[in-house]
């Protein structure tokens, strides 16, 4: 079961990168994608459900991966360090990530359910497209404050 599990979650790898490349939040309310994938009232509602049940979970998930993160970095700022205890910290934060991975690409996938193969098909090139424009605008300035580290006189 387990190994199925890991299979299915392989394939499923590439659908999960494209959905980490959506603008955040609600895409299925975001009128020019509901009118682009033709959604229903039905199909937006299910994808309203699905997001409803699995939020509070990636919530929770989310901040375990982040104090899993955290504890790590702790153990690696210890003036004298314990290689165990580091093995330890490292272990629990890979599983805290794996945990929300799995459970974002899940959802992903009761997502994907609600979809027709045209509308996904449709999301996956909306997708793309939205990679390829956030990936070739320039970088915001920087709002940080002080000298910048090669800009001296």
């Amino acid at each position: 079961m387990k190994r199925a599990l890991i299979c299915g979650l392989a394939l499923l790898l590439p659908l999960l990168a494209d959905a980490q490349e959506l603008p955040p939040g609600k895409w299925w309310q975001r009128p020019e994608i509901s009118k682009r994938l033709s959604l229903t009232d039905v199909q937006r509602d299910s994808l309203e459900a699905i997001f409803r049940e699995t939020a509070p979970q990636l919530i929770d998930l989310k901040a375990q991966a982040e104090k899993r993160a955290l504890e790590l970095h702790e153990q690696l700022d210890k003036t004298t360090l314990n290689r165990e205890a580091i093995e330890r910290a490292a272990a629990a934060a890979s599983q805290a990530r794996a945990r929300l991975f799995e459970r974002e690409l899940l959802m992903l996938v009761d997502m994907r359910a609600v979809l027709s193969d045209e509308q996904w098909s449709q999301f996956r090139r909306a997708v793309a497209r939205h990679r390829a424009a956030t990936h070739s605008a320039p970088a915001p300035p920087s709002r940080g404050r002080g000298k910048q580290r090669g800009n001296r006189p």
